[in-house]
């Protein structure tokens, strides 16, 4: 979905498939046909932007056979699909029983975290729409804070400097300009956004910047409005933004509170859990951590990283950080110019919710993610952008 800002500039709204992962390109294919068309019909458009996960296999048979690119070019084009974006961040397994902390390996002290990428870039700039010049990758925040050393940082730093020096032979080749941006994250060594203005600074590329996920924004205790300012006045570029709330319990410390929270507690992802008191902020890896015991103060209210429905809220005594999503969203898109013009929505945990929440048939799949795209259609449309056709 293509939408004009009030100042001319053309802003793309996707939905990332990695909440119907495939590990290879016959799977891919597969979503363009059983998900990705059905949803793009539901909202009457001739046209859909998704934002594309591959993993490992899938994104290394694109990289080394142009037929193979041809071919998922051509069933983009043949489904009325179109992609701007790819999700980098998950290299491989994000459909496994359990992923957990696998999804931050390797991290980008691993020289395969700066291959894949590359790789990546050379795939979009490929299945970039003929009228479209720009693309954006969303990439692992460096890496998971456990055993991140100063040695494993300043590896990862060079392999950011070349990722940009590649983008940039990239974009003289073939006139595509290909941006990655580091999704902060609670846990990673780049937790917030603040986290990463000094790593970035020290990178200091133009084609390497941010992407800011709403749900993790909210589940760190971020102001949406300070965090963007933050990033504006470091010169460091949003290179996107993924649209996603998360799970926000106001009276922790209250039986009923902590039951519902348990509904969500479930063991394919991580669901890393933060409070914010006087003293600062507090945080476990998992909710289930979270929930056992006096781990977190529960004097104060709770948020959990679970991708909760754009459009729907949780059953009560829970409700998600929609409004930190707005203020988000009014930031990026809302002023005299925006500050990203891709915007892509990333409910990945459809399939993890509460049974009771939780679609039973593809069709109930794809009708939650129409709303959803409806949904941020409308938030955008309210913001004085124009849809179009």
């Amino acid at each position: 979905m293509r939408f004009t800002h009030p100042d001319g500039t053309a802003v793309h709204l996707a939905y990332c498939t990695n909440v119907h992962p495939a590990e290879t390109l016959d799977g891919v294919l597969a979503q363009l046909r059983d998900h990705c068309e059905p949803v793009r019909r539901r909202l009457g458009r001739d046209r859909l932007g998704i934002g594309l996960w591959l993993a490992r296999d899938a994104a290394r048979a694109l990289d080394s056979d142009p037929a193979a690119l041809s071919t998922l070019r051509g069933e983009l084009d043949r489904r009325g699909l179109e992609v701007v974006t790819l999700n980098g961040f998950p290299y491989e397994g994000f459909g496994a029983d359990e992923v957990k902390y696998r999804v931050y390996k390797p991290d980008w002290a691993d020289p395969e975290r700066l291959e894949h990428t590359t790789a990546l870039a050379r795939i979009l700039g490929a299945l970039l729409p003929d009228d479209v010049t720009e693309g954006s990758i969303s990439t692992l925040p460096l890496g998971w804070r456990t055993g991140w050393s100063a040695d494993r940082a300043r590896t990862g730093h060079d392999a950011l400097r070349t990722l940009g020096t590649r983008l940039d032979a990239l974009a003289e080749l073939t006139g595509r300009s290909i941006r990655v941006g580091l999704e902060p994250e609670p846990g990673c060594t780049v937790e917030t956004t603040h986290d990463a203005l000094a790593p970035l600074t020290a990178v200091a590329h133009p084609r390497v910047g941010v992407c800011v996920d709403t749900c993790h924004l909210a589940t760190s205790f971020e102001d949406p409005r300070i965090a963007l300012d933050d990033l504006t006045a470091a010169h460091i570029p949003v290179v996107k933004a993924q649209l996603s709330a998360a799970l926000h319990a106001e009276h922790p410390g209250r039986p009923q509170v902590r039951a519902a929270l348990a509904e969500f507690a479930e063991p394919r992802f991580l669901h890393q859990t933060r409070t914010r008191t006087p003293a600062g902020l507090y945080g476990t890896d998992d909710l289930p951590e979270a929930l056992a015991g006096d781990t977190l103060p529960a004097g104060t209210p709770w948020r959990a990283h679970f991708h909760v429905p754009l459009h729907a809220e949780p059953d009560g005594p829970l409700t998600a950080t929609h409004p930190e999503l707005r203020a988000a969203l009014t930031r990026l898109v809302g002023g005299p110019r925006p500050l990203t013009r891709h915007l892509e929505v990333e409910t990945y945990t459809w399939q993890a919710l509460p049974p009771g929440l939780r679609p039973t048939d593809p069709d109930g799949l794809a009708d939650g993610i129409a709303a959803e795209l409806a949904l941020a259609r409308d938030l955008l449309t309210d913001l004085g952008l124009k849809e179009q056709p």
